[in-house]
């Protein structure tokens, strides 16, 4: 069997998912997958490999590496590594990332182009998939390619005397019935009728779609509006090629509990998890404002953990009661919620390098698990909807599945199930004759991700509090009805804290309301370079809308403690570009703000309202914190070109980074008369140099 060396760098488990179907599907084709998480640099070595590596490298943050990549990142990126490292490697790189981010798939571009400067060369070209339109769209073609790449690969790199041998591998494989190739399904629509035929020689199922399922008259067919229930021709007439089932492998038991007591403390964390009260909620904005802002301060007084401002931190939430006590009810164990969760592998499945997952505490509750352990507002990946399609008795049901994640339904799984951001819970609205087992939620949900927010304060001025503010997220889902969902974190915030959150007031300092302060957990985030400059007089730019504004709350706090502390230093310019929708609704920390303007800790205080009308001004108003920056540009190249100052940026990446940069490339053009390209150029070893940092979502 041709061996190749298979590694992922994953954040959210996506990586590792693709990783684990290619080993999956490498048996197949005549290969052997090692496959390993690239963190696992013990069970590996570059220095030495003699086999091809495939990489799958998602991206983080704002266009960074996994942190299960970080210790791989800086160890090839070691300045004395002689050019020809990694001359005798041979790779193929897949990276994900979300074209709505600035830098779009840059983890993967990182390793990619490093590699390269070692020396080493691409056997396959490499892919790029993005999420923002559907990964499929890049992975399955890549997969489907890399076997005839990994093909020449092997026949290129062997003597003659082997050549043979490899043909006829390659033969035999090309003829062997592929249990992990896309199935297909031959569909004839008739008036009222359809016919299934799985091409494997099994009886016709012949399915009624009277009035009664399709709600219309069985003549008016093609005038049916698709939905996440229902297609149209010409999917509902094709023949399907839908992904091979993914095999089973988890033995799940539900045994008695035994009384004993179950602490959150098992919530499972790479980094130190610390249980912290709430001391005090203030509601930021008023009432009628677009959005709901809450600040939130913690007690981290009796704890270890510590904090700078500009650092984010974990904040470790709990799926939605109400969701977890539907899902309970849907699967029918609802009665043994209070039992023990016993995982086993299976011994007769076909998963290569299957284990348990590591998210889930041994023998935890089943109420735990769903309510800790599980992301169940995942988008359900086509692999997980292959699954329930199987445990699904009703056969139109089954179709209307078999379809989402066929090849042919790709258009409307982009539309039903990824962008209209349907989970499990929808899906099992949607289709009531499945009843897929417990086992299967745990081989497909991915493990519920702690929550990121940035410290909005500093641990001078607020010794032993940390402060961070957040939007309440409140979405539409219509998937099957029309429901209005929170956010699960921000959605569980907001509720815990009504009994304690002071309302929204001119100065938002009252004393808080007496209450039992609530706890929640929180773990620290590996650090960033998102700080101030360790040099207080280099001037610096921040830019952060609405909730984005939260870390320069902490720069300002912090730097009007150091200038106490500090008489008569010298510190540098500080620009704050603010923006939100109203001035009397949405305007975040105005007090705050104006008193660090009057005291000369900020020097310029930019403010812009989007929504309110413009009241006596020429130019008229500057909407957005890009126009801002626009009529400031020779300012902001002065600090940034000039007195090799900072520039930061926090909050909206889709929209307001993307803004900001292309306002930044435009600025710089402008005033240096450089062409854009250049300019481009200046903002890229900004980042470089880490005096253009962002912090965005």
């Amino acid at each position: 069997m041709r061996r190749f060396l298979l590694l992922y760098a994953t954040q959210r488990g996506q990586a590792k998912a693709i990783a684990e179907e290619i080993s999956e599907k490498a048996v197949t084709y005549g290969f052997s997958a090692d496959l390993h998480c690239i963190s696992e640099s013990d069970k590996y070595d570059l220095k030495t490999e003699t086999a091809p590596l495939v990489m799958v490298v998602s991206t983080t943050g704002n266009g960074d590496p996994p942190d299960t990549a970080r210790k791989f990142v800086k160890a090839i990126q070691d300045k004395t590594l002689p050019p020809d490292f990694l001359a005798h490697l041979r790779y193929g790189l897949l990276g994900l990332g979300d074209s709505e981010y600035t830098y779009f798939c840059n983890g993967g571009k990182v390793i990619d182009k490093r590699l390269q400067e070692l020396g080493a060369q691409r056997f396959y070209d490499t892919g790029h998939a993005d999420d923002c339109v559907g990964l499929e769209l890049v992975v399955e073609p890549w997969i489907n390619g890399l076997w005839a790449a990994l093909e020449k690969h092997f026949l290129l790199n062997r003597g003659r005397g082997d050549m043979n041998e490899t043909l006829t591998m390659a033969s035999h494989a090309s003829r062997r019935t592929d249990p992990m190739t896309p199935e297909l399904l031959h569909v004839e629509s008739q008036v009222g009728l359809l016919r299934l035929d799985d091409s494997g020689g099994k009886a016709a199922e012949v399915l009624e779609q009277n009035a009664v399922n399709s709600g219309q008259s069985s003549t008016l067919i093609a005038d049916f509006e698709a939905s996440l229930t229902r297609s149209v021709p010409a999917l509902s007439q094709a023949s399907l090629n839908i992904p091979s089932l993914p095999p089973e492998y988890l033995e799940v038991h539900l045994e008695e509990a035994l009384g004993q007591e179950e602490s959150h403390a098992s919530v499972s964390s790479a980094d130190p998890v610390f249980h912290v009260p709430i001391s005090k909620a203030v509601q930021l904005t008023a009432n009628d404002a677009v959005k709901t802002t809450l600040l939130i301060e913690l007690d981290i007084s009796k704890t270890d953990f510590s904090y700078q401002p500009g650092d984010a931190f974990n904040v470790i939430c709990p799926n939605s009661d109400s969701e977890v006590q539907f899902l309970l009810q849907r699967l029918q164990l609802a009665d043994r919620r209070e039992h023990r969760v016993a995982m086993t592998i299976k011994a007769d499945t076909r998963k290569k390098g299957a284990a348990l997952p590591q998210h889930v505490p041994e023998r935890c509750s089943l109420q735990f698990l769903l309510t800790w352990c599980l992301e169940i507002r995942a988008v359900p990946k086509k692999a997980f909807l292959r699954a329930l399609a199987d445990h699904t008795g009703d056969s139109v049901e089954r179709r209307r599945l078999q379809e989402l994640c066929s090849r042919q339904g790709a258009a409307d799984y982009s539309r039903f199930v990824r962008d209209a951001s349907a989970c499990l819970s929808d899906l099992l609205r949607a289709f009531p004759s499945c009843q897929p087992p417990l086992g299967l939620l745990l081989e497909h949900l991915p493990k519920l991700q702690p929550r990121l927010y940035s410290c909005a304060s500093s641990s001078l001025f607020h010794p032993g509090k940390l402060h961070f503010i957040f939007n309440i997220v409140e979405f539409l889902s219509n998937t099957t009805e029309v429901v209005l969902r929170r956010g699960v974190c921000t959605g569980w915030l907001a509720t815990l804290v009504e009994s304690i959150l002071q309302p929204y007031t001119c100065t938002n300092h009252a004393d808080g309301k007496k209450a039992l302060a609530p706890k929640i957990f929180i773990s620290p985030r590996t650090t960033n370079s998102f700080h101030l400059p360790n040099d207080p007089s280099v001037p610096i730019i921040m830019v952060g809308p609405g909730a984005g504004v939260a870390p320069f709350i902490g720069f300002l706090q912090h730097r009007e403690k150091l200038r106490e502390r500090h008489a008569g230093g010298r510190f540098g310019a500080t620009w704050l570009f603010f923006g939100c929708r109203h001035k009397e609704r949405d305007y975040l920390f105005r007090d705050e703000l104006r008193h660090f303007l009057k005291c000369g800790v900020l020097t310029h205080l930019e403010v812009s309202f989007s929504r309110d009308a413009a009241v006596g001004e020429e130019e008229g108003p500057a909407r957005y914190v890009q126009d801002s920056l626009q009529r400031h540009s020779k300012q902001v190249v002065g600090v940034l070109l000039q007195e090799s100052g900072y520039i930061y940026v926090c909050g909206d990446a889709k929209n307001m980074a993307k803004d900001v940069h292309d306002a930044l490339v435009e600025i710089i053009s402008r005033e240096t008369g450089a062409e854009k390209l250049d300019a481009m150029k200046t903002l890229a070893t900004l980042k470089e140099e880490k005096r253009y940092l962002q912090d965005i979502w």
